[in-house]
Formats: C-alpha cells, sequence, structure tokens
C-alpha cells in the first residue's frame, strides 16, 4: 500500500466512525449496552460466515477462470489473497475503482502472467455484471414496489443504479455481439467530445477506448469458446452474491428481529448495493448508512437495535473486508514479487 492509499483507509475509518457516533448522539448508552448483552452470538457467527464464504466462492471462480486443462490449479491461498486486497481497494477508491487493478496487482505478484491475468479478471468482471443484473432484475419483482411506496427517492435512485448497471451490460453486449458498430459508435460519440477538449486530446482518448474495446472483443471470443468454465465461473458467482446478500438478514436475528422474510431482507439489500454504488465516495460511505437505515426501518423501529444493525451489517461487510485486505498485502506471495508498485499509486 502507498502512503495515499493508508492515509484514505485511515480517513474512511473515520468517517465511519462520525457517522456512528452521529447516529447515537440520541441514543441511551444504557439501551445499547442491554442490546449488546442480549446478542445472539450464533446468529452473527453465521453472518459472518456468509461474508467470508462470499470471498471463498469468488476464489472458486478465479481459480475456475484461471485454470487451463493439463495445468495445476493456482494456489488456494494465492487465489484467496486476491478478492481479499480487492475487498481494500473497493473500499478506499471512488466507485470501488482500485479493485481492479489491485487484484492484477495480486496475480502477477503470485506468479500469473501478466496479459493471462487481465484477460482472467476481465472474464471475471463480464460474469460478475451479469449475475448482478440477475440478481436485480428478480429484486425489480420482489421488492422494488415495497420501496417505491414507501420511500421515494431512494426508488429513484434505484432506478438510477438500475440505469447505469443496464448501460454496462449494453455496452459489453455491442462490443460482443456488434464489435463494428460499437466502433462506429464510439467514433459518433467522440465527436463532440472534442468540440470541449480540442481534437488532438479527443483522438488520444478515443485510441485509447479502441484498445480497450479491441482488448474486451478478444476476450469475449475467449469467453465464447470456453463455455463450461464460464458456466461454472456464474454459478460460483451467484453463490458468491446471494452469500453476500444474505448478510442483513442474519444480522437482524442475531438482534432477535424474527419477523423477517429472507428474500425479501436479500433483495432490499441488492437495492442498497446499487445505491451505495451510484455514490462518488470511497466505499459509497454516508449513503450506504442511510440507505440501510431508511430501508430497514420498516422492520426495526427501535432506534438502539437500528443503530446496532446498522454498524454490525457496514462491519461486515466493509471494514471486515479492508482489515482482511490489509492482511492480504501483509503476507506476501512466496514468488519473487514483480515490480508493481506504481499500479498502487
Amino acid at each position: 500500500m502507498t502512503s495515499k492509499n493508508k492515509l484514505v483507509a485511515i480517513i474512511m475509518v473515520i468517517v465511519g466512525i462520525a457517522i456512528f457516533a452521529w447516529e447515537s448522539r440520541t441514543l441511551n448508552p444504557h439501551q445499547v449496552v442491554r442490546q449488546l448483552t442480549h446478542l445472539n452470538v450464533w446468529w452473527l457467527l453465521v453472518a459472518v460466515i456468509m461474508m467470508l464464504g462470499s470471498w471463498v466462492m469468488e476464489t472458486f471462480v478465479l481459480r475456475v477462470l484461471l485454470r487451463h486443462e493439463g495445468e495445476q490449479s493456482m494456489l488456494f491461498g494465492h487465489a484467496l489473497r486476491v478478492p481479499l486486497v480487492e475487498q481494500l481497494f473497493n473500499a478506499i477508491t471512488p466507485f470501488a475503482a482500485g479493485g481492479q487493478p489491485a487484484q492484477l496487482v495480486a496475480m502477477l505478484q503470485s506468479g500469473v502472467e501478466g496479459g493471462r491475468a487481465s484477460s482472467v479478471l476481465l472474464m471475471k468482471f463480464i460474469v460478475y455484471q451479469f449475475m448482478v443484473l440477475i440478481n436485480f432484475v428478480f429484486t425489480i419483482f420482489v421488492a422494488f414496489r415495497t420501496v417505491a411506496m414507501h420511500f421515494g427517492a431512494l426508488a429513484f435512485l434505484i432506478a438510477f443504479g438500475m440505469i447505469i448497471h443496464v448501460s454496462v451490460i449494453v455496452g459489453l453486449l455491442l462490443v460482443m455481439y456488434y464489435y463494428r458498430f460499437t466502433r462506429k459508435l464510439l467514433h459518433w460519440a467522440m465527436k463532440p467530445v472534442g468540440w470541449f477538449i480540442g481534437h488532438e486530446r479527443r483522438d488520444v482518448k478515443e485510441l485509447e477506448l479502441v484498445a480497450k474495446i479491441d482488448t474486451f472483443y478478444a476476450e469475449s471470443l475467449h469467453l465464447k469458446r470456453a463455455k463450461k468454465k464460464v458456466f461454472r465461473a456464474a454459478i460460483l458467482t451467484m453463490i458468491q452474491l446471494l452469500m453476500y446478500y444474505s448478510v442483513p438478514y442474519f444480522v437482524l436475528l442475531s438482534l432477535h428481529v424474527t419477523d423477517v422474510d429472507i428474500i425479501e431482507v436479500m433483495a432490499l439489500h441488492v437495492m442498497i448495493v446499487i445505491i451505495t454504488s451510484i455514490f462518488p465516495i470511497p466505499g459509497g460511505s454516508g449513503g450506504a448508512e442511510y440507505s440501510f437505515k431508511t430501508i430497514f426501518s420498516m422492520y426495526i423501529g427501535n432506534p438502539a437495535t437500528m443503530v446496532l444493525a446498522m454498524l454490525l451489517w457496514r462491519f461486515l461487510t466493509n471494514y471486515l473486508g479492508m482489515i482482511c485486505g490489509i492482511g492480504a498485502i501483509a503476507v506476501r506471495p512466496r514468488q519473487k514479487p514483480m515490480s508493481t508498485e506504481k499500479l498502487l499509486k
């Protein structure tokens, strides 16, 4: 980690503490202590297992995509290190933009060739986006009407987040199946950009985007050939997401909030994740807590219980990943690491 990344991580922890301090300002400390002493540790342990299990599933996805016939699989410990490093950099960069390059660095440090590592991460990204879309479409049928009826502003944010995710999927499909048209579409779209940044800078940007489209198209051809591998990765990614989305359900059970339906809670969690993803703040801080508090107020009436639920959920889904990611960075693979420090800056 660079000094800049360490500073951002510290700031994010401070911001998190400040948010929970603000939310707790009107609470009776005795109520909070009482809630903690009556916490059902076993259900909380299940929530922890679900969170850890989602990272293990992502590890299996990586190993499946990396493995070639006749080759030995990537060591599990080395593969597990990749999603943990991803968790850290997703949490400390706006729009989780640092997760992809951080994964690449982790794979290079484990001895994976650069081109192959980039290719596998691109495949993993494509599979992940499609599985997220499937979950989100299901969520629309299960819980969107409830949110729209009770929380109009959040429904707007959810719809906006859906538009962004669908746009990403449409872009991926265009490149995969309409490569030449996508190149022309990019050229047309970049023309008005030149009015603002100048023709020379526009041409440079267009060449960069064309190179990325070419890389993605080449990888999409490999995806079409490796149907069995992609199918296995898709099933594992779906399990990964379902385990992650179930975390707040078990957090609520640990606080003795039992009048909840697991499917509805998971659907609501999908919506919270969608809302958080559109906040340009590292880790979606502020937006994540606000969304959780607003949506789950339908189930939790006690303010002390609400703050504890938000704290436990946020710790498991964000800060636990940061802690594990820092640990993963500290434990370097035995292979001689490549010079990759610049990629983390």
